[in-house]
């Protein structure tokens, strides 16, 4: 068994006339020598005898072919840290010794150098590493080799595994290398070699190179890993592949289970969208262009999937498992088409005593997993299903009925990023009249007028005090479809707000539209703030439509489109032409982390034909066409930056004497208040970051993989959008910056601003209702209907709100989907390996770590500020979504690196 022979070198010089021959040589180079002369017939039959040991030397080939092994070497002990995948001890204890013998890893060490005779690649130096201890959670695999004193530097090790299963390597360790101990992180599995028996795995030290600055001898593995990683473009992905390419999203429809679950491709001409990773399944039967849907998990590259290292883990995967296990059961306990009869039952979803749902399988684990969720009776046994109760609602039961907390969370809540200033009056659609009617708004100058009381509409434009919600022309091309399916309605909408001198909005009205359609001309609704009691019900019933069209567009546009969807085109093309050892790719690397598992995740169950959204939300099984829609319509890559994005809604203009540069239009604006500091925090660190690897600028524009990468992202991963004239170039360090600070605050700090608040402001769902079912009771005459409406128009709102199992369905997603594992990174937390190594990259880290903690400080002080009174009051939620750093479980604030759920 081998042992650690620490730190030290150990220099060595062998003999220039003698070897000794006491163990076999194996293949490759070992001890720093090779014999390729040693099977050599005529070589053997020249040595005419061995004795005490030692080969006497005849021959003068074989004596100038062994004057090679005079070079001095350095024996150095190198260790391989192998992650377990279930965290069960794979062999017993007693039978260690034999089991060690059978474990081996092969490891080729590769230099940096090439040989100055030939200039080709020096050969590298081969070992066996056996493994010599294991535990719970690692085995220790160890073998030492001889580096010859000019070997150079080594610049990568290749991983062969000649065992039954992948293994996941998380570190090389080399203790005795002249220069000093040597970790290669390697994170990452590794196949049997029977499985993938022509590729090798290559893991490149931690030290960066851009490709110019390439090392000789790394230069063609570098270019092979990455023609490996791009695959050839055919074929169906296997689970072990570890290949990246792009596809639309043809795999979200089942036409061959149902004419009703066929769904239009998302990507090209006719619906321009983003592109998913390809998986090669072969087209479905009755619809050609349709992929046949998975009958397992959808492909991934193999290191992108979720960590299942730790036996009973608390991760997206297992969150998700929770979700296929639990719906079908809600589907069963509560009523599918009716909603709640009254208030008592809705508030008894939160009662801390639970309620019975049918059989669940291995309830003890998802006790463990979901505390917050099950709750244990010890007397019989049970597991009682329950909701905890949101926050806004721990503090304020009545929250959701208030208008200041309706104006609040424009602000300060789930969607902070819809809100727009007004600079127009009056409101005008863009659609074609002669299909949807009149464009002019009916909102009436007197009646807002009246409603602001202070000033006219125009001097609040002009002071920049008036504010929308606009979702008209959005929705309004899909009124009709979604009226013709069955437990839904929908509007086109648009909602005024007013800012008062105490920095909140305050709601002026609401109108709703819906085009000509069914014989019937277009109709349009006014409805405001009133004290009578039944314009006041009417308020209510138009602000549950509002919020359920806020709940859609922020789940399919403000979340899916701009983070999820958005990034995955990111992802691969960083894999596909930035290679591991690029700077740019491991800055990137962290901010990707689990995005495209949790991706295909949600195709599987979320968005996906049937899946919850559609089941949940208003559009329903238009969900994500209309998602095509906003992307067509409205994403640009440059405005998915803070500032650039502020700056078009209105909410903000450049000021170079204000803080951040930019003057905010609400200085009471929580999401823009915090998001700003992390924004400015974040880029000071790419900029130290990227200005450290190209301190000259002409090297950028000469960086063939970030050029390639840049173009790939481009005219690939958004090819619909290729030919935008809003695309930023990419030559000089600025842009650079510029662009990988808008990719870094998109997977973090947006994607948490948008998530991690979801249970807290739509758990309780007449806050926030994803779906409105029925008409407002003036669109139409129906005496019934308005009968009822004013006998008790509580039950009749009632009804307009999600289904029993819709709401609870939705409530236990957006409950699983705002929880953080227990491996979360957090942004600025804990630094990658490779920037340690490098003092200036480390520097530059603490000192974002730093203002990250500050922020943290901020926060906290500006929710205790009672002058700031979008955060702070009676009843109110603070606003904690952008504190960097979080435990696990609900707990609406954290900022992790990547969209890992």
């Amino acid at each position: 068994m081998l042992k650690s022979q620490g730190v030290g070198c150990a220099t060595r010089v062998a003999p220039a006339t003698l070897c000794h021959l006491q163990r076999p040589l194996p293949r490759g180079i070992n001890a720093g020598v090779s014999f390729p002369f040693w099977n050599n017939t005529q070589n053997k039959q020249k040595a005419k005898s061995i004795s005490n040991g030692r080969l006497r030397l005849v021959s003068r080939e074989i004596k100038a072919a062994l004057t090679t092994v005079a070079e001095p070497t350095t024996t150095v002990l190198t260790k391989v840290i192998v992650k377990k995948i279930t965290g069960e001890i794979t062999s017993s204890t007693l039978l260690m010794e034999s089991k060690a013998l059978d474990k081996l890893l092969k490891l080729e060490f590769a230099s940096i150098l090439v040989d100055p005779k030939t200039g080709l690649e020096k050969p590298p130096i081969s070992v066996q590493a056996k493994l010599i201890s294991e535990d719970v959670l690692e085995e220790i695999y160890e073998a030492s080799l001889e580096v010859p004193a000019d070997f150079g530097d080594i610049g990568a090790v290749i991983v062969e595994n000649h065992n039954e299963k992948e293994m996941f390597v998380k570190e090389v360790e080399l203790n005795g290398l002249a220069s000093g101990p040597l970790i290669v992180t390697c994170n990452s599995w590794v196949q049997p070699k029977t499985l993938v028996p022509t590729q090798n795995r290559v893991f490149f030290t931690d030290k960066s190179y851009l490709p110019s600055q390439t090392p000789a001898g790394l230069r063609s593995m570098r270019e092979t890993e990455l023609v490996n990683l791009r695959g050839n473009g055919t074929g169906e992905r296997q689970s072990y592949d570890r290949i990246y390419d792009y596809d639309v999203y043809n795999d979200l429809g089942d036409p061959d289970k149902s004419e009703d679950l066929k769904r239009p491709v998302l990507g090209g001409t006719e619906r321009p969208y983003p592109r998913r990773c390809r998986t090669g399944r072969p087209p479905t039967k009755t619809d050609p262009n349709s992929e046949q849907r998975a009958t397992g998990s959808i492909y991934v590259p193999r290191d992108e999937t979720f960590s299942d290292l730790k036996q009973g883990v608390f991760n997206a995967s297992t969150l998700l498992s929770v979700l296929r296990a639990i719906i079908p059961r809600l589907q069963v306990h509560f009523n599918q088409n009716t909603g709640f009869p009254n208030f008592k039952a809705v508030d008894a979803l939160f009662d801390v005593d639970g309620f019975n749902l049918p059989p669940l399988e291995s309830t003890t684990s998802l006790k463990d997993l979901l505390p917050w969720i099950f709750k244990f009776l010890s007397e019989t046994g049970q597991f009682l299903f329950r909701f905890q109760s949101p926050e806004p609602m721990d503090r304020d039961k009545f929250f959701w009925l208030r208008d200041e907390e309706f104006a609040r969370q424009t602000l300060a809540g789930l969607n902070p990023c819809s809100i727009q200033l007004v600079k127009e009056w009056p409101l005008m659609s863009q659609l074609n009249p002669e299909i949807y009617g009149p464009p002019e708004s009916a909102f009436n100058t007197q009646m807002i007028d009246r409603e602001i009381g202070s000033m006219t509409v125009q001097e609040a434009i002009q002071q920049k005090k008036l504010f929308i919600l606009d979702y008209n022309d959005m929705l309004l091309p899909y009124v009709r479809r979604v009226r013709a399916l069955k437990g839904t309605t929908l509007y086109g909408s648009r909602t005024l707000f007013f800012l008062n001198e105490d920095g909140t909005l305050r709601p002026l009205a609401i109108e709703l539209t819906r085009p000509p359609m069914d014989g019937k001309p277009q109709w349009k609704g006014v409805y405001g703030p009133s004290e009578n009691a039944t314009n006041l019900w009417l308020w209510r019933f138009a602000k549950s439509h509002v919020l359920a069209h806020d709940a859609g567009y922020h789940q399919l546009v403000s979340h899916w489109l701009r983070t999820h969807c958005a990034v995955e085109p990111y992802v691969i093309a960083t894999n596909r032409q930035l290679s591991a050892m690029h700077p740019i790719h491991r800055l990137l690397n962290p901010h990707f982390r689990y995005t495209m598992e949790i991706n295909a995740a949600a195709r599987t169950n979320l968005i996906n034909a049937g899946g919850t959204i559609e089941s949940t939300f208003s559009p329903l099984k238009y969900s994500m066409e209309l998602s095509s829609t906003a992307y067509d319509l409205q994403w640009q890559f440059d405005l998915q930056a803070l500032p650039a994005d502020l700056i078009h809604r209105g909410l903000a203009e450049e000021d170079p004497t204000a803080p951040h540069g930019l003057k905010l239009h609400i200085k009471d604006y929580p999401f823009a208040n915090d998001g700003l500091i992390l924004w400015d925090a974040l880029k000071q660190w790419v900029t130290e970051y990227v200005n450290h690897y190209y301190p000259d600028p002409s090297l950028v524009a000469s960086d063939t993989e970030l050029q390639a990468w840049w173009t790939e992202i481009r005219t690939v991963g958004h090819a619909d959008k290729q030919d935008e004239p809003w695309w930023p170039l990419l030559n000089t360090p600025q842009d650079l910056i510029d662009i990988v600070t808008n990719i870094a605050w998109v997977a973090s700090a947006h994607h948490a601003a948008v998530n991690f608040g979801q249970y807290a402001y739509a758990g309780y769902f007449p806050s926030r209702p994803s779906i409105a079912r029925t008409n407002m009771p003036t669109e139409d005459t129906n005496p019934a209907l308005w009968k009822s409406f004013l006998e008790k128009p509580e039950e009749v709102l009632l009804n307009a709100f999600p289904s029993q199992y819709q709401a609870t369905q939705v409530m236990l997603v957006l409950d699983v989907l705002s929880s953080h594992s227990p491996d979360e990174e957090y942004l600025g937390k804990n630094m990658e390996p490779s920037w340690g190594d490098n003092p200036a990259i480390k520097a530059a880290f603490d000192r974002f770590n730093k203002r990250m903690k500050e922020l943290e400080l901020i926060i906290d002080h500006r929710n205790a500020d009672f002058n700031l009174k979008n955060r702070t009051g009676a009843g109110v939620t603070p606003y904690e979504l952008l504190k960097p750093f979080s435990g696990p479980g609900v707990t609406g604030k954290g900022v992790p690196y990547s969209i890992s759920i």
